[in-house]
C-alpha cells in the first residue's frame, strides 16, 4: 500500500497574517502620509509647534502727564521677592543657592517686607521647591529690592513684572482714574495662552486704553530639544509698538491746593461728598478737580465709583438763580430797578419762600439777586420770562446735556419742567439737576463776554515721539450780549462784594481779588419716600465764581452735602482759601515775599487803647497797619473784632487826630479801598476791577469833594 503525503498548512497562515499586518501598516501610513489631520490632529502644525517657540512682547503702557510733564500715571517694573527651599538647588556647590539659615533669613526680611518673623518662617519651613514671600514681597519696587539684594541672603531672588503706578497717589484720582492687571486668552502660533496686561478700569485710563496700551508684538521661531534657536531656520519678530502718551490740562500746584483745602474740610466738618473743580476760563482747560470721598489708585480703596465732577448729578439750588437772571435780562424784559415784595409768593395755592421766610419787604430785583431771593426769581417767571424762554436759555447754556469732556461716563442731569410750580422751583434750581462740569461750562459763557468755552481734560497725545492731538479752543458762537454780560458781571460782583447791601456770598471775599459769583443752598430729594429730607443738615451747599473780576481767568465750582455742622461755614473757608492761594500762585495778589509763614490772627478790639502800642504789636504779627492821623488813640479800626486775618493783610487804624488828610491808596484793591474810605466817611466813585491805580485826591491834601478811584488789573502781566 502506497504512502499518502500530507500537506503543512502553517507557512500559509503565517504568510496571510503577515501579509494582512503589512497591509495594515501600509493603510496606516498612507493615512499619516497623506491626510492633513489624524484623528483630529493638524499633524503639521502639531509638529511645528512641538519645535516652535513663541512669546508675546508686552507693549508698554503709555505714561500720563498734567499739563507741564510731570508724571501722574505710569509703567513701572515691580518684583516678587522668592525663596528657593529645596537643596537640591545648592547640590554639592560651596557656594548656597537656597535658604539654609531660616530663622535668620526671616529676621532680615522682615522689616523690609513689613511681615511679621513667624509669617515669613510659615513660609520658608514649607516643603516646596520654591515659594513667593507675600504678601509684603509682592509688587516690590526697585528701590527695595536693591535693599534686599545688599543683604546677600542666599536662596532669595526675584521674579521680575510690571505694573501701574501712580507716584502722586490721592491725587486726581477720578480724572486719571486706575488700570490693573485681567488675565486674558491671547493666540499665538494656533495656541491659546493666558496673559496677563493692564486694562483701564476709570478715567481716563479707561476712556483711552486703546491708546495707552499700545500693540503687543511676539517673536517665534523653531529650537531644537535643547531649547535653542535652529540656524538658518525662519524667525518672526513682531516688535511692539508702546503706547501713546497723554498730557491732560491738570495744573498739578492749584491739584494740590485743591486736595489740600478738601482735606481740611473733610476733617472739621465730615461731610457726604465735597467737590471742587477749577478751569481756565479762557481756554475751557480743567486745572484741577478735587473731592472726597476719593481713593488711591496704588491700593484701590475706593467707596465710589462715580466722577464727581462729570456723574454727580443732583438739584444745585440757587447756583442756577444767575441763569435765570441772565436769560431774563438778554431777552430785554428785565427790570433791575422795579420792586417786588420779598418774603413770599403764592403759586397756585403752593406758597414760595425766600431763606430766611420773611424776605426783606419791597426790594430791587437787582437787590434780590445779592440777596439770593427765591421770591425775587419766582416774579421773574411771573413778569419777564415763560417756562419755555427759561427752557431754551438753559439747553442753550449747556444744561440737561453732555459737555463732551473727555472724561467717561457724563451725566447729563435733566432740566425738565412743566406746571407752574415746577417753573418756579427750577428758577432757583430745585426740581432740576445737573452736574459740576455742566456748571464750569455754563460760567464761561459769562466770563468770555457771552461765547461759552467748552471744557477740557486732554491737552495733547504724543506717539513715538510725535505729536498725534493737540487741543483747540472750542469756542462757541456768541450766546449772549456783551450788554447782558455787562450787567451779570455788576450782579455777581455785587453778590460777593456788597456789603451795604447785605451780600450773601461776603464771606467768599479774597483780601486783594475781586471776586465775583453765586452761592447756592439746595434741598435734597428723598429717592426712597419722595418730597425732600427735612434734617438739620440735609442741604448741598454750592459756590460758583469767577476771578479776577475785570479779566476772568479763572472759574471755580464747589459743592458740598451734608456738612457735620449743619451749615455753609465749611464750603465759605475751602472756597476762600482755595481762591487765595490759587490768586496767589497766578500773581494776581502779593504772595507776601517778606513772610515765610502765613499765620492767623483774630483781630482784637483796639479802640480806645495807644496807637503806638497797637502798632508795633500788629507789626510783629507781620500785619500791614494803615494809620490815618497821628493821633494818641485809635478811634476806629478795620476789620471789625473777631475777623481772622493772615500774615501780611491790611489793618486800618484811625487815630483822634484832628485832621486827617488823603492817605496813598495806590496799590490798594477794591475791597480795601472801600473799607478805608467807609472808615474816614468819605463820598467816593470807583471806575473798574482790580487795584487801584489812579486817585482824584492827592496824599495829603485835604478830603474836601468826591474822590474818584480808577481800578484795574494789577498783575496782567502774570498770567499763565
Amino acid at each position: 500500500m502506497k504512502a499518502r503525503s500530507v500537506k503543512w498548512k502553517a507557512p500559509m497562515v503565517v504568510f496571510y497574517i503577515f501579509l494582512v499586518f503589512i497591509l495594515i501598516l501600509f493603510i496606516q501610513y498612507a493615512y499619516l502620509s497623506l491626510s492633513p489631520n489624524v484623528y483630529g490632529i493638524n499633524m503639521q502644525a502639531f509638529a511645528e509647534n512641538r519645535n516652535t517657540y513663541s512669546s508675546l512682547l508686552h507693549s508698554k503702557r503709555g505714561t500720563i502727564y498734567d499739563k507741564d510733564g510731570d508724571i501722574l500715571a505710569q509703567d513701572v517694573s515691580s518684583y516678587t521677592v522668592i525663596a528657593y527651599l529645596d537643596e537640591s538647588r545648592t547640590g554639592s556647590s560651596d557656594i548656597l543657592y537656597h535658604v539654609k539659615d531660616k530663622q535668620m533669613t526671616a529676621e532680615a526680611l522682615s522689616p523690609l517686607l513689613n511681615m511679621e518673623v513667624d509669617e515669613l518662617l510659615d513660609l520658608l519651613n514649607r516643603d516646596v521647591y520654591q515659594v513667593e514671600l507675600g504678601p509684603g514681597g509682592r509688587g516690590i519696587t526697585e528701590i527695595l529690592k536693591q535693599k534686599i539684594e545688599e543683604l546677600n541672603l542666599p536662596g532669595i531672588d526675584f521674579i521680575e513684572s510690571y505694573k501701574r503706578y501712580y507716584p502722586n497717589g490721592d491725587f486726581a484720582s477720578y480724572i486719571v482714574g486706575y488700570a490693573k492687571k485681567q488675565t486674558i486668552d491671547i493666540e499665538l502660533d494656533n495656541t491659546i495662552k493666558q496673559e496677563e496686561v493692564l486694562v483701564g478700569e476709570l478715567g481716563i485710563e479707561v476712556q483711552y486704553n486703546d491708546l495707552l496700551k499700545g500693540i503687543n508684538g511676539y517673536i517665534s521661531y523653531q529650537q531644537d530639544r535643547y531649547g535653542y534657536k535652529i540656524p538658518d531656520t525662519p524667525e518672526i519678530n513682531e516688535p511692539a509698538i508702546d503706547g501713546s502718551d497723554i498730557y491732560l490740562t491738570i495744573d498739578t500746584n492749584i491739584q494740590r491746593i485743591l486736595e489740600s483745602v478738601v482735606d481740611t474740610n473733610v476733617e472739621l466738618y465730615d461731610p457726604d461728598w465735597v467737590t471742587i473743580n477749577v478751569m481756565d476760563a479762557k481756554t475751557g482747560d480743567i486745572l484741577g478737580s478735587a473731592s472726597s470721598p476719593s481713593y488711591d489708585p496704588n491700593k484701590l480703596n475706593l467707596t465710589n465709583y462715580e466722577n464727581p465732577l462729570t456723574s454727580f448729578v443732583y438739584e444745585p439750588g440757587s447756583v442756577m438763580k444767575t441763569y435765570t437772571y441772565m436769560c431774563a435780562i438778554e431777552k430785554g424784559t428785565y427790570q433791575g430797578d422795579a420792586l417786588y415784595q420779598s418774603g413770599s409768593i403764592d403759586i397756585e395755592g403752593t406758597k414760595i419762600y425766600d431763606w430766611n421766610d420773611v424776605g426783606w419787604g419791597e426790594i430791587t430785583y437787582d437787590r434780590g439777586f445779592i440777596l439770593s431771593s427765591n421770591v425775587a426769581t419766582t416774579n421773574i417767571m411771573q413778569n419777564f420770562l415763560t417756562k419755555d424762554d427759561l427752557k431754551d436759555c438753559l439747553t442753550k447754556y449747556g444744561f440737561g446735556q453732555t459737555t463732551g469732556i473727555e472724561l467717561p461716563r457724563e451725566l447729563t442731569g435733566s432740566v425738565i419742567f412743566n406746571y407752574p410750580v415746577e417753573v418756579a422751583a427750577a428758577s432757583y434750581g430745585q426740581g432740576i439737576t445737573t452736574t459740576p462740569v455742566q456748571h464750569l461750562q455754563a460760567l464761561s459763557i459769562i466770563a468770555n463776554d457771552g461765547y461759552m468755552v467748552k471744557p477740557q481734560i486732554i491737552s495733547k497725545i504724543v506717539q513715538n515721539g510725535e505729536v498725534i492731538y493737540e487741543r483747540e479752543i472750542e469756542k462757541s458762537q456768541r450766546i449772549v450780549s456783551q450788554s447782558t454780560i455787562d450787567k451779570m458781571h455788576d450782579l455777581m460782583y455785587a453778590a460777593v462784594n456788597d456789603e451795604e447791601g447785605g451780600a450773601i456770598g461776603l464771606a467768599y471775599r479774597v483780601d486783594g481779588m475781586d471776586v465775583m459769583g453765586k452761592t447756592g443752598t439746595a434741598e435734597i430729594y428723598d429717592e426712597e419716600h419722595g418730597g425732600y429730607l427735612t434734617g438739620w443738615n440735609d442741604y448741598i451747599y454750592s459756590f460758583s465764581g469767577i476771578f479776577p473780576a475785570d479779566n476772568p481767568e479763572i472759574i471755580i465750582f464747589v459743592s458740598v452735602k451734608r456738612p457735620n455742622n449743619g451749615s455753609n461755614i465749611g464750603i465759605k473757608t475751602m472756597t476762600q482759601s482755595a481762591i487765595e492761594s490759587i490768586a496767589k500762585y497766578k500773581g494776581y495778589i502779593s504772595n507776601n515775599p517778606n513772610n515765610d509763614q502765613i499765620n492767623s490772627y483774630t483781630v482784637e478790639n483796639y479802640i480806645n487803647k495807644t496807637t503806638s502800642n497797637i502798632v508795633d504789636d500788629l507789626d510783629n504779627k507781620g500785619l500791614e497797619v494803615i494809620t490815618l492821623g497821628d493821633g494818641e488813640k485809635i478811634i476806629n479800626q478795620y476789620p471789625s473784632v473777631g475777623t481772622t486775618v493772615l500774615t501780611g493783610e491790611k489793618v486800618f487804624l484811625i487815630t483822634n487826630a484832628k485832621k486827617i488828610t488823603m492817605p496813598n491808596l495806590i496799590g490798594f484793591s477794591r475791597i480795601e479801598a472801600i473799607a478805608l474810605l467807609d472808615l474816614l466817611d468819605v463820598d467816593y466813585e470807583i471806575n473798574g476791577y482790580g487795584f487801584v491805580t489812579e486817585q482824584s485826591i492827592k496824599v495829603g491834601e485835604a478830603i474836601q469833594e468826591k474822590l474818584k478811584l480808577t481800578l484795574e488789573q494789577k498783575y496782567e502781566d502774570a498770567k499763565d
